[in-house]
């Protein structure tokens, strides 16, 4: 049949290559099953309200139904879009009669508007279990590491001993907070702006309540300008995953130096490295590089959305057809960079001997000692960094004799004088004493780490019962649009069989 969009106010067809310019059917597989779901709402409220008729409300749902189980396969890929597509394969099945009445009241404006935000609320919900599964992970490594000792570092230097626990769960609170962040912008995703229509709302008595209910929808983009325009839930959406894979890369990072000789702190499993294609020895920590590198597509990705976004003027516009691929590209980068970073942590070897042996390199010890000086002398901490940092230009071991002796040149005292003694210094200088001294709320004390991560896992479990609550929020009210669809053809045919 001739296009159903192009015949009226059109006289000419594009050609091969301004269709494949203006098409966006490659990236509207995302919101084929979305698109299906959109129409049954619409089409089950078009009758309610009385718009369409029962018979061809019936008729439409069989169609539509028959659509979803061929899959995206099987529509016209000549189409520009697939709300196009689709509404013509329907129109072939049912006859323009029936199929063509379904888009009353309706335009592609609000129609893909809302297909966005129905794929997008699915695929943030896939993504907090995926990040929750992370930091699972991360809390149970953590928990078997309260006394792995390994140095901290700054500017990549040694700093100050510290254990694996309180690295890792440095690295499951920012995942926490990006948590925090996607649940929040989830919030602003799942509002519905169907019926806004082209951008003027419409003369026919829909009930814009009844889909937003039927498809799930917290609540309604009420603008209709509003509602078809904005895409700022987008660029807020890709914002947070942008955040999500600098810290994940940031965690990646760490994996490959630990990887290497020198530091020795880790290996990863054999799945997530690869080997030299000329130097047998080698073993690459080739998917944390990847995990690193694809920060960037998500990156790219925002700023893409951010430009294409700019300088719109209300109220629809055809250049954010280009907007919406590249959330999905963040999305689907970002989703798998979360699921690959979770297999190397779960199943990576600790090299405990070698992040023990190396806590105390660097004089890493330094702090501490700094510390005792004030402590048991009483001589200020500025004075005692003096003191510590010439000492700490040697490569001797620090002894009571070396400490008198730079205290006797600074201050014209010997420390011993004033109550320090060399079991003080010893105990100073044992990164485990270092450790169990640190009590502060957020510090390395096994006490503290252990008090910290029982707290972490109560929040763990009330944030899997809120992401549970919320996927069965949706998949229920989907599971129901699709239930009473079978009973809006089921009657149907029971009238017919009558």
């Amino acid at each position: 049949m001739s296009n159903i969009l192009r015949r009226g106010r059109l006289a000419s067809t594009p050609d091969e290559d301004i269709m494949e310019f203006t098409s966006s059917m490659k990236s509207d597989k995302w919101i084929f099953d979305a698109d299906i779901m959109v129409d049954f709402a619409h089409t089950i409220m078009l009758k309610e309200q009385g718009i369409i008729k029962e018979e061809a409300c019936s008729r439409i749902l069989r169609g539509l139904l028959r659509i979803r189980e061929e899959g995206i396969e099987k529509l016209d890929h000549t189409y520009e879009d697939i709300h196009i597509s689709l509404e013509s394969r329907l129109i072939d099945m049912v006859g323009e009669d029936v199929g063509g009445r379904m888009h009353s009241g309706r335009s592609r404006n609000d129609e893909v508007a809302t297909c966005i935000r129905l794929t997008l609320r699915e695929e943030m919900l896939a993504l907090m279990e995926e990040l929750h599964v992370l930091r699972n992970t991360l809390c149970s490594l953590a928990a078997e590491n309260i006394e792995t000792l390994m140095p901290g570092f700054t500017h990549l230097q040694h700093a100050q001993p510290t254990t694996l626990a309180h690295h890792l769960i440095a690295h499951m609170d920012a995942l926490g907070r990006d948590m925090d962040r996607l649940r929040s912008a989830y919030s602003r995703v799942n509002l519905c702006p169907l019926g806004a229509a082209a951008f003027a709302s419409t003369g026919f008595n829909i009930d814009r309540e009844r889909t937003r209910q039927l498809l799930g929808f917290d609540g309604l983009v009420e603008n209709s300008m509003d509602a078809v325009s904005s895409r700022d839930f987008l660029i807020e959406g890709t914002a947070v995953l942008t955040n999500l894979v600098i810290n994940l890369s940031k965690m990646a990072e760490e994996l490959v130096i630990w990887s290497t000789s020198e530091f020795a702190f880790i290996e990863l499993d054999d799945r997530y490295a690869s080997t030299s294609s000329i130097m047998p020895q080698k073993k690459n920590p080739d998917t944390a590089e990847l995990l690193r590198g694809k920060s960037g597509v998500v990156v790219g990705s925002l700023m893409a959305l951010v430009t294409t976004c700019k300088a719109l003027p209300l109220s629809y516009n055809r250049d954010l057809q280009e907007a919406t691929p590249n959330m999905w590209k963040a999305m689907e980068t970002a989703r798998s960079s979360v699921r690959m970073m979770e297999g190397m942590i779960r199943t990576m070897k600790i090299n405990k001997e070698v992040t023990a042996s190396k806590s105390v390199m660097g004089f890493t010890t330094a702090t501490e000692l700094a510390d005792t000086l004030v402590r048991v002398t009483g001589i200020p901490f500025r004075t005692a960094h003096q003191i510590v940092g010439v000492l700490a230009r040697g490569e001797e071991d620090v002894h009571m004799q070396q400490i008198d002796a730079v205290a006797d040149k600074v201050l014209g005292v010997k420390l011993s004088s004033k109550g320090l003694t060399e079991e003080m210094i010893c105990e100073a200088l044992d990164p485990i004493s270092n450790i169990k001294k640190r009590k502060v709320i957020g510090g390395p004390a096994f006490e503290e780490m252990e008090q910290a991560i029982m707290r972490r896992k109560r929040t763990m479990q009330q944030e899997d019962k809120e992401i549970s609550a919320l996927k069965n929020g949706s998949e229920a009210s989907l599971n129901a649009l699709v239930e009473l669809v079978k009973r809006y053809i089921k009657h149907d045919q029971c009238d017919q069989q009558m």
